[in-house]
């Protein structure tokens, strides 16, 4: 099967209507950044194909702390945002300045590891996904998303159209380790965000890319880290929990041994800066 149709949808509404009568045959893009190469190579093969760029799902801006962020958002415009650092960090780590201009945050989501670098920074902000569809809408968190449970699960007639992403109220860190210092698929990614009161984690979200099928939150290293003071000892034992619990397969990039040795030292390396930042606020 060839396209035969390709349909640029001027609202959600459109692109809903569209979505419900053409489902069984469409495929979604909006920058196209994956989509297009998975055509042309010949791996899918819809007969519809629908763009979101004119659909009106490009906003960006912090409400009541929280940054709202539309799902058509490129991640050239997630990188110049100053809400939240560790986004504009994880927007930038993305690709070549050319590949930034088209993808978008929302088909970031869905990028295959080790790709989807914004995606790994969202879940350890504890992001959630607003979803529509013609039935109506709904919103999940990001990590139910990633689990594909039964009752999250995106639906084949709904559309991810915003994200929402609360202000941090304490220190985050992003790193990504490549083969390369740009435009380089992920050795591992790894991201952080932390709340500390009376010098001890109160609060600790830690995902990493690159180290499973998608991105994962780290949920024996957050144990790890909560109730404990950001030291030496501490780190290291996140560092040892955080390797140890994921997946991370063989591929041209790494193997999955050198994965997880590196995963070690990039989350020690990003919870090191944590500590550091914590130190600095207290000063």
């Amino acid at each position: 099967m060839t396209v035969t149709s390709y349909v640029r949808p001027g609202s959600l509404p459109e692109a809903l209507d569209v979505l419900d009568r053409e489902v069984e045959s469409l495929m979604v893009m909006a920058g196209g950044t994956t989509v297009m190469p998975r055509i042309n190579e010949g791996v899918a093969f819809p007969r519809v194909v629908m763009s979101l760029r004119q659909a009106g799902l490009d906003g960006l801006g912090v409400e009541d702390d929280v940054l709202r962020i539309g799902a058509t958002t490129t991640l050239t415009r997630l990188a110049g945002q100053d809400a939240i650092a560790m986004l504009a960090d994880a927007a930038r780590s993305t690709g070549s300045w050319t590949i930034r201009n088209l993808a978008t945050v929302g088909g970031n989501l869905f990028t295959p590891s080790p790709g989807g670098d914004v995606a790994v920074a969202l879940l350890a902000l504890d992001a959630t996904v607003t979803l529509a569809s013609s039935r109506g809408g709904r919103t999940i968190p990001l990590a139910a998303l990633s689990r594909d449970a039964p009752g999250d699960r995106l639906a084949g007639d709904e559309l991810v159209v915003e994200l929402r992403v609360p202000v941090p109220r304490g220190p985050t860190a992003f790193e990504k380790l490549g083969r390369k210092r740009s435009d380089s698929p992920a050795v591992v990614t790894v991201a952080a965000a932390v709340r500390l009161r009376d010098g001890l984690v109160s609060e600790a979200r830690l995902a990493l890319g690159a180290m499973g099928p998608h991105p994962v939150r780290a949920t024996q290293a957050e144990r790890a880290l909560v109730g404990s003071r950001l030291d030496r000892a501490t780190i290291a034992a996140a560092a040892d929990a955080a390797a140890e619990g994921g997946e991370p397969a063989t591929d041209a990039i790494a193997t999955g041994w050198y994965r997880r040795r590196m995963a070690r030292l990039v989350v020690a390396r990003v919870l090191g800066r944590l500590a550091a930042a914590e130190v600095g606020g207290r000063r």
